[in-house]
């Protein structure tokens, strides 16, 4: 082990000794960016970029197991991302569908999907349904794959399903536009039962919000990383936890 080796880990130890318990996120939402730019800092393909990302992902995870964060979310795929080159979208496809498969075999967390299932094709539906079903009874860390999501489209699909199920009852139409709250619409996304993200982490210095968990995020904390998402590292983590900690959350207040 070298000096530089030495350092790193005395900084992370003193980084985890920051963090205080009482103020640590339960739910942490990722934006995985960066993939393609690294690879292309190394001149390699841009499957090599996304294969390290989905490497990094799990890394992640074991990152939030040991902290012992309840809800995370990954981003993997937005609807806009659909539209990329086929020959870059099909690696991709094929790496996230690995990736999941990783996941629900490694048997410690509960996947759940976060997207439209149907804009996807066949194959990555079906992996992310088989994991789904496959680690519905663990009871450890949630793991939320966002894939094929698009926050516009999940708020459109949960008022859509909100609707449909006041039509099932014969609930007349103006009643409901009378009635109808933001906890209606709540419990019809995505994310129905779950806490909303406090910390949502972004990689590659980009500063903006990609359409992700719009309505889950309103209250949420947010903290931008210099790093491409394959470089992000367990320093770069605890950085963002001390970050979140040292601030008051006033929820919109």
């Amino acid at each position: 082990m070298g000096l530089s080796d030495v350092i790193y880990r005395l900084y992370g130890r003193n980084l985890q000794r920051q963090l205080d318990p009482a103020r640590r996120p339960g739910h942490v939402a990722v934006i995985l960016d960066g993939n393609r730019r690294w690879a292309r800092g190394f001149g390699a393909p841009t499957a090599s970029g996304h294969q390290a990302g989905a490497q990094k992902a799990q890394e992640f995870l074991g990152w939030c197991d040991e902290l012992d964060i309840n809800v995370v979310t990954l981003f993997l795929l937005s609807t806009d991302n659909l539209r990329r080159p086929e020959d870059e979208l099909v690696p991709l496809l094929g790496i996230i569908e690995g990736l999941i498969k990783d996941l629900a075999s490694a048997g410690r967390w509960r996947v759940h999907p976060v997207g439209a299932l149907d804009v996807l094709p066949d194959r990555t539906a079906t992996v992310l349904k088989q994991a789904a079903d496959a680690t519905r009874d663990v009871k450890d860390m949630h793991v939320n794959v966002a894939v094929g999501y698009g926050g516009r489209q999940e708020i459109a699909d949960a008022v859509r399903a909100l609707v449909q199920e006041h039509a099932e009852k014969g609930t007349p139409l103006e009643e409901l536009a009378a009635t109808i709250t933001a906890e209606d619409i709540a419990r019809h996304l995505y994310t129905k039962g779950q806490p909303d993200p406090d910390l949502v982490i972004r990689a590659s210095g980009e500063q903006r919000q990609s359409g992700f968990l719009l309505w889950q995020s309103a209250n949420s904390e947010y903290y931008f990383c210099e790093a491409l998402w394959p470089d992000f590292r367990h320093v770069d983590f605890l950085r963002a936890l001390r970050s979140y900690g040292e601030r008051e959350r006033r929820y919109g207040q």
